[in-house]
């Protein structure tokens, strides 16, 4: 638990959040995103809200409805105008998030500068990556639910379940930026060091399959 912690911490970027002019919310399957986001939004911080996501591997056989539609009808029962929300239903993955995000805002004529991305706390750090590989010129800040490590399981996902996507997800940190998926981004040696007793515990389940178990440190 210790080495899961850490990692935690790690993908965490810890930004200081400042108003923006669009606030693009990724799906996933924890509702808690588009709860917080909601919240944001009612509380000013942007004047228009994306909710990007189709259906991805933890969604596809259990909701209906895409994740951003979804998250729509979750910011919607909270008090956000519907005609504050745009919707993209087609990506599945992060890049994809950014990249058809960027596409519906330029056939809305939008040019947004800044952004405030709205992910799942364990994935701050590869959304922040992503985006400035993505589309490097806009200004971003990232935030997530303020969840402590210990708050987050719950019924959808268990404790084993988030610890194994931690690691998947720093697998693809590391790996990433060699395949123009990212930029790069540091990893300390400790967490690097917790990262392969856990691939070593058996948390492989979300590892990508076909590469290296354990990455060299970035």
């Amino acid at each position: 638990m210790d080495c899961a912690r850490k990692i935690w911490n790690y993908h965490h970027v810890n930004c200081k959040l400042e108003k923006a002019d669009c606030m693009l919310v990724l799906g996933s399957n924890d509702v808690r995103v588009a709860e917080h986001a909601a919240a944001l939004f009612l509380e000013g911080w942007a004047p228009v809200l994306v909710m990007s996501g189709g259906l991805g591997n933890f969604t596809r056989d259990t909701w209906k409805k895409s994740e951003a539609e979804t998250f729509k009808e979750i910011a919607v029962t909270a008090g956000v105008p519907a005609s504050k929300i745009l919707v993209e239903t087609k990506s599945s993955n992060t890049g994809e998030n950014v990249a058809f995000t960027r596409a519906l805002l330029e056939r809305r004529h939008l040019a947004p500068r800044s952004f405030i991305l709205v992910q799942k706390p364990f994935m701050e750090r590869r959304t922040y990556a992503t985006f400035k590989k993505v589309w490097p010129g806009p200004r971003i800040t990232v935030t997530s639910p303020r969840i402590p490590f210990e708050a987050y399981p719950n019924d959808v996902i268990s404790v084993d379940d988030l610890i194994a996507t931690m690691v998947g997800d720093l697998q693809r940190i590391m790996l990433y930026p060699a395949k123009g998926y990212q930029i790069y981004q540091d990893v300390p040696t400790d967490v690097h060091e917790a990262y392969a007793f856990l691939v070593n515990a058996g948390y492989t389940k979300h590892l990508v399959a076909g590469e290296p178990r354990i990455p060299p440190r970035s």
